[in-house]
């Protein structure tokens, strides 16, 4: 065999062993596209769940580092009954302004940080059924106590980015000024160095703050609608959803939702307002 023949032997066994890796991870790449979200889940081995890692006492790290909260209590669960065993879920911290874009890039496979349902946000996720209601409450110093939403007129209030707060009140309120954080710890240090006037966000949030900070209270606990809080999905993940709404109703039957909040809220807003907060089974009855 000359030496030009083997060249074209050696480039051609080349090519079928290049073609041959290229249809391997064609194939690969197929497969992944054919499986199933859940099957995804159960051959990755853990669940990916966003949650804050600064909302206490929806989603917090404890002094040990850990997770903690009634969000990533309600999570574990849902770890458990879908891989057998709580701790194989991977706790991803998001902020409030990241939430969606987290789904959007797969990189969590549901929401679980207090995501209250809007219109808006359900053309870019796909909400679960709820397992919390809350509204909106501001918090303000005590001695200049902010009543009502007339009482913002003329004042700074401090919002998150990405909240349904700063929703309501570009909606509602546009002629106030809002002083914007990412973080809920910023909002909260910013109230107490007296850059703005007042805080309005979920009002389980204001009233447990101002329980822990004196010198602060909740002059208006419950400001426009009332919103339920729901775990969330990427855009079409109708499997998951499906399971998840599955899963909620199943808990309904032994109460679940009712222990996490036993178990991370009642010590806060204690048992009088335990059913104007909890959702059980997925429905609002």
């Amino acid at each position: 065999m000359s030496k030009i023949q083997k060249l074209l032997s050696a480039l051609v066994l080349s090519a079928i062993v290049i073609g041959g890796f290229a249809g391997c991870s064609t194939s690969k790449s197929n497969d992944d596209k054919n499986i199933s979200s859940i099957d995804k889940i159960k051959k990755r081995g853990t669940i990916r769940i966003g949650v804050f890692g600064d909302k206490a006492p929806f989603g917090y790290i404890d002094s040990e580092g850990k997770n903690q909260g009634f969000d990533v209590y309600i999570a574990r669960r849902f770890a458990k009954d879908l891989l057998g065993d709580e701790s194989k879920v991977e706790f991803v911290i998001v902020d409030a302004a990241s939430r969606v874009a987290y789904l959007e890039s797969n990189k969590v496979d549901i929401i679980m940080a207090n995501f209250t349902v809007t219109p808006e946000r359900k053309e870019k996720v796909d909400f679960a059924n709820p397992y919390m209601k809350v509204s909106l409450g501001i918090v303000s110093p005590e001695n200049a106590v902010i009543k009502s939403e007339e009482d913002m007129k003329g004042k700074k209030i401090i919002v998150a980015k990405g909240t349904t707060a700063e929703t309501y009140m570009t909606k509602n309120h546009p002629d106030v000024e809002l002083v914007k954080y990412d973080q809920y710890s910023e909002i909260f240090q910013a109230l107490k160095d007296g850059r703005g006037d007042g805080i309005i966000n979920d009002n389980t949030e204001v009233i447990a703050w101002a329980k822990e900070n004196p010198g602060f209270v909740v002059g208006a606990p419950s400001i426009g609608n009332i919103d339920t809080i729901a775990p969330a999905v990427a855009k079409g993940n109708k499997e998951l959803l499906d399971w998840i709404n599955k899963e909620l109703e199943s808990l309904g039957n032994e109460k679940f939702i009712h222990k996490a909040y036993e178990e991370t809220l009642l010590h806060i807003y204690g048992a009088d307002f335990e059913e104007s907060l909890v959702i059980e089974g997925g429905k609002i009855e």
